[in-house]
């Protein structure tokens, strides 16, 4: 499991003494009871269909405040391949499928959402993609189904701008449904970081990785549990996690400060020579607006990285399991 840290020692959940699955399949679930029943069964024909019975669904309650860990728990009596994980509380979709790769055993892994935006069928193609010799194989979306405007305006310009700032090659337009290698998913296992990123993270691990484009769908049921806050939340980790292009804008405001108080005091000194008057008020409110202003963006920017820095510092555990359900074992 690498740096990962649970409560659950490592060994002890059920069905670990089996061999490695050809498949696994990580489902992080938020607020979803109204789409898991169809997701299931549309995800259960896709891996059937691709791999037979051997694999294995990993489905991770992140703190759902409805009945989606009760109907977890029904799931996995009812379908043997079926894990149950629930998390101690929301921990947030990067950490709920972090949690789920941890305990995943696959020779392969897919990453996919319980919303059904992202077809479980696409995973024999992914499959087939993946044979050809790639590491990862991820979904770019084509088209959204009933997106909001602003979510697709900003969308866009979050994606561009993270390609033009970022040092790794990030692909646009898409999310964390993919399929991974073993040696990807373990390598990514390995990678301790709290505020995570994980498709700058598949992405910075390099290997030979590969698109497949098709048009999302719209929910199957219920409301996303992605807001505006968490939305920008998952851009500055994106950002700030894989450029310090934000720090570099910092040092160039400086600099620019610091020519243009340079320019002011010149004026300020070549004006008293002279003997002419200054108008004061209007220059002064200017470098009080710039000056003032500047330093607050770069404040705010150093404040982000030290954050982060003092969040890692903690090494607390990056996500806490308070319950594992499969058909064979609970374990709590």
């Amino acid at each position: 499991m690498g740096m990962l840290q649970t409560d659950i020692a490592p060994g002890t959940g059920p069905r670990l003494g089996r061999a490695p699955p050809a498949l696994s399949v990580i489902v992080p679930c938020y607020n979803e009871e109204d789409c898991l029943p169809t997701f299931l069964q549309r995800m259960i024909a896709a891996a059937e269909a691709a791999v037979g019975p051997d694999f294995e669904i990993v489905l991770v309650n992140d703190g759902s405040g409805d009945q989606t860990w009760p109907c977890i728990r029904a799931m996995t009596q009812r379908y043997p391949n079926v894990l149950g994980v629930n998390l101690s509380r929301n921990h947030g979709h990067q950490l709920a499928v972090t949690a789920g790769l941890s305990l995943s055993r696959g020779d392969q892994v897919m990453v996919i959402d319980a919303d059904l935006q992202d077809p479980p069928e696409l995973l024999a193609q992914m499959r087939a993609k993946m044979a050809e010799g790639y590491d990862v194989v991820y979904g770019r979306r084509r088209s959204r189904a009933q997106e909001s405007r602003f979510k697709l305006v900003t969308a866009r310009l979050f994606y561009r701008l993270l390609m033009r700032l970022s040092e790794v090659d990030i692909p646009s337009d898409t999310g964390d449904f993919r399929l991974m290698s073993r040696r990807i998913a373990d390598k990514l296992n390995a990678m301790p970081e709290h505020d995570r990123f994980l498709r700058g993270m598949v992405a910075w691990l390099g290997g030979q990785q590969a698109e497949i484009q098709y048009d999302r769908d719209p929910r199957y049921a219920g409301k996303t549990g992605y807001g505006l806050t968490k939305m920008l939340k998952l851009a500055v980790n994106g950002l700030i996690g894989f450029s310090v292009a934000p720090l570099n804008f910092a040092v160039v405001l400086a600099m620019l400060g610091a020519l243009i108080g340079v320019g002011i005091l010149v004026y300020s000194l070549v004006a008293f020579i002279l003997g002419e008057v200054l108008p004061g008020w209007t220059s002064l409110a200017l470098m009080t607006v710039f000056f003032g202003t500047g330093q607050f963006v770069c404040l705010g920017i150093v404040g982000a990285y030290l954050g982060r820095t003092y969040m890692e510092v903690k090494q607390r555990p990056l996500f806490l399991i308070d319950e594992i359900a499969s058909s064979e074992k609970k374990t709590d």
